[in-house]
């Protein structure tokens, strides 16, 4: 089996891209240690900061994950910035800004360091924001509707068959399995 390390405190993230790689014969091991994260207006910025940052510390190849939700009401706020905004002002304060229906997304850029080589993989999902349902996922998940279900009621499997990180890491997974 191909392994490559997922530097990341989330275990969540974890969970959910393992239940990805697995069926194409890629191992993810998980590497739990922190980075700084840029607050950058793109994920993609964000990512290939971390990127270089953990270059300088881990040695390649490695995966790094960051992900977004994006509320088109707020002009995609909070966007890049949904780990800071879920601490600040959480699930809740989310929702004073954007009432029930309101149509969003969730973005996620997959960066891989193959021994120098830099690729991105990029995924996202459309649904709308809702009150919470679910005890399931993680972050925004409980207020995220896809298909009359929130991220927060389904099983790690049944999110990863539809997420945005799950179309990411597919992605990934797919042209891992040829490479590593």
């Amino acid at each position: 089996m191909k392994k490559i390390n997922f530097i990341t405190q989330n275990q969540g993230k974890i969970e959910e891209l393992r239940a990805r790689a697995e069926p194409f014969g890629v191992k993810i091991n998980h590497v739990d240690a922190p980075y700084p994260e840029l607050q950058a207006d793109t994920l993609e910025e964000v990512v290939n900061y971390a990127l270089a940052y953990c270059r300088t510390t881990f040695p390649p190849p490695f995966i790094i994950e960051d992900s977004g939700l994006f509320i088109d009401k707020l002009r995609g706020f909070p966007g890049p910035y949904s780990s800071y905004v879920h601490k600040t002002i959480g699930i809740n304060g989310v929702l004073k800004l954007a009432e029930d229906g309101t149509p969003a997304r969730f973005e996620s850029v997959l960066g891989c360091d193959y021994y120098g080589d830099i690729m991105l993989f990029t995924g996202s999902v459309e649904g709308t924001i809702v009150s919470p349902r679910g005890s399931g996922g993680f972050g925004f998940d409980p207020i995220f509707e896809y298909e009359k279900r929130t991220f927060g009621e389904m099983t790690v499997d049944e999110k990863t068959a539809c997420s945005h990180r799950g179309k990411s890491a597919e992605l990934f997974v797919k042209w891992a399995s040829t490479i590593i």
